[in-house]
């Protein structure tokens, strides 16, 4: 997989540059989604429904 073609690296720099090739090689995580219906359905049960009125945004974000 490498191949040391110039010098004589010390064993901790053929791990540390492993580890660097194999991190790179990973795809990332995707971001968790928003919230699901459970989420909705527990609001609901709650009674946390927005309702009319003052400060009522907050009652909107979940």
């Amino acid at each position: 997989m490498l191949a040391v073609v110039k010098g004589e690296p010390t064993p901790e720099e053929l791990a540390a540059l492993t580890a660097v090739v194999l991190s790179l090689g990973q795809t990332q995580q995707a971001a968790p989604e928003g919230p699901g219906v459970r989420h909705w359905v527990r609001r609901q049960q709650l009674r946390l429904a927005p309702r009319p009125g003052p400060q009522a945004w907050r009652r909107s974000l979940g």
